[in-house]
């Protein structure tokens, strides 16, 4: 499970200290060029960084949303086991993440050919020949027909003024691409995918020019503090909204029951 908290000087320092007076317990680079190194708590240490959490006002599940709800679920359903009520985890303070786009690709235009098309967004929003990338919240680039297009999202209007209303993501959802596409639900419409920003706009580029898919939209990264605002607010993220880095690799650790 993948944990953000606010940054706390008291556990800064500690995990300094730790990693300037032992030795990693595993240090290695991985494939993908990431370095991994986990430094082991001795017992007499482990107290202050026990204190240190218990200070801490929340976790926020960054990465892991279904995988703690099918832990909870399994929780219930055990009897007599003390060890169900719990899961791994990782706990990164918030100013140690980076938070990279979750862009968007459309298999089709919804009948509309791209020139239609672009003149339909145009319609609706503030539009120019633009970057592939977004230069601030509110904006969003598309790729239609060979040419990126910078989009003023805002320009389109906003259907409130809460953390949720304002989010990105969704003002792309209910003012583009439903009344537009038609695609009305992300989780389930089969003519939307998306594409982690991990690998780049080479490759929305490479979806459309191929014909795979007929248009793509790169978004500029939501905040980890428009995160955690939400999260305080008691909503929840729309599906893929955010790609988080440093992602851990799979099976560093276990928990022996």
């Amino acid at each position: 499970m993948f944990l953000a908290h606010r940054p706390n000087a008291q556990i800064a320092d500690l995990a300094r200290h730790a990693r300037a007076t032992t030795e990693p317990l595993i240090d290695f680079t991985a494939l993908d060029g990431v370095r991994h190194a986990i430094w082991h708590v001795d017992s007499e240490h482990a107290p202050s960084f026990v204190r240190a959490f218990e200070a801490v006002d929340a976790l926020y599940i960054a990465d892991g949303h279904h995988r703690a709800a099918s832990a909870a679920r399994a929780r219930d359903a055990v009897t007599g086991s003390d060890e169900a009520g719990f899961f791994l985890a990782v706990a990164f303070p918030a100013d140690q993440l980076r938070i990279l786009p979750y862009n968007r690709v459309v298999r089709d235009l919804n009948g509309m050919t791209p020139g239609h098309f672009v003149g339909e967004v145009a319609r609706h929003f503030a539009m120019t020949s633009g970057a592939s990338e977004p230069s601030q919240k509110g904006e969003v680039s598309m790729y239609v027909g060979g040419h990126w297009y910078n989009v003023d999202l805002e320009s389109g209007g906003i259907s409130g003024r809460n953390v949720m209303d304002r989010l990105d993501g969704n003002v792309l959802q209910e003012r583009l691409l439903n009344p537009i596409l038609g695609i009305q639900d992300v989780r389930t419409d089969k003519r939307i995918d998306f594409v982690g920003g991990a690998k780049g706009v080479k490759t929305l580029e490479q979806l459309v020019d191929s014909g795979r898919m007929a248009a793509a939209f790169s978004m500029y990264p939501v905040s980890i503090v428009e995160l955690m605002d939400v999260s305080d607010a008691g909503e929840m993220m729309p599906p893929k909204s955010t790609w988080f880095e440093p992602k851990l690799r799979d099976g560093l650790l276990i928990h022996e029951i």
